[in-house]
């Protein structure tokens, strides 16, 4: 009898735990995402200039994002890298979702079955070749080209937005793309 109350008890306990993960707002305080968003002008492939960076990421150069639609309508994403301790490249497959409305760059992204996190949009120009996207917190941050470089107005745009939002820049990893 105690056993089955230690795991309905642990089981309450993670159901609890789920759902306020899940209840968080998924977006840094302050961040707006862009309005208008176009899902077909942002699909295609994205070259990682800069990123704070994480464990899904460690010791990696030559990234970039592929956006590219199912044939059921959702959006699918492939990033890739080359770990350049393990020489060695590396792939992960995931799938993006709206967060709200389709018309606003508040998306989120999954690697890990039913466990989505926050991929918010808060910068993004005209013609789609750069981007400024925030994370579920002031842990992730992703400066996103077109091409391999980013002019240097836009990378200073895009780091002032960042660091008034509370995100510390200095820590920014730049990707090289050899």
């Amino acid at each position: 009898m105690k056993n089955k109350i230690r795991v309905l008890g642990s089981i309450s306990l993670l159901s609890a735990s789920l759902l306020i993960m899940n209840s968080c707002s998924s977006i840094p305080k302050g961040a707006m995402v862009i309005q208008d968003f176009e899902k077909d002008k942002y699909l295609g492939n994205w070259y990682e200039i800069a990123r704070l960076d994480f464990i899904f990421e460690k010791n990696l150069n030559n990234t970039t994002a592929e956006y590219s639609l199912n044939e059921n309508g959702t959006i699918k994403v492939v990033n890739r890298g080359y770990n350049y301790i393990k020489n060695n490249y590396v792939a992960s497959t995931g799938k993006v979702k709206f967060a709200g409305d389709s018309k606003e760059g508040k998306l989120k992204v999954s690697f890990f079955g039913p466990f989505y996190s926050g991929y918010n949009i808060i910068g993004l120009d005209s013609d789609y070749k750069y981007a400024l996207v925030a994370g579920k917190s002031l842990k992730y941050l992703w400066l996103l080209s077109r091409d391999k470089t980013m002019p240097q107005e836009v990378k200073e745009a895009y780091l002032k937005t960042a660091k008034d939002l509370g995100y510390n820049t200095s820590e920014l990893i730049w990707v090289k793309h050899d």
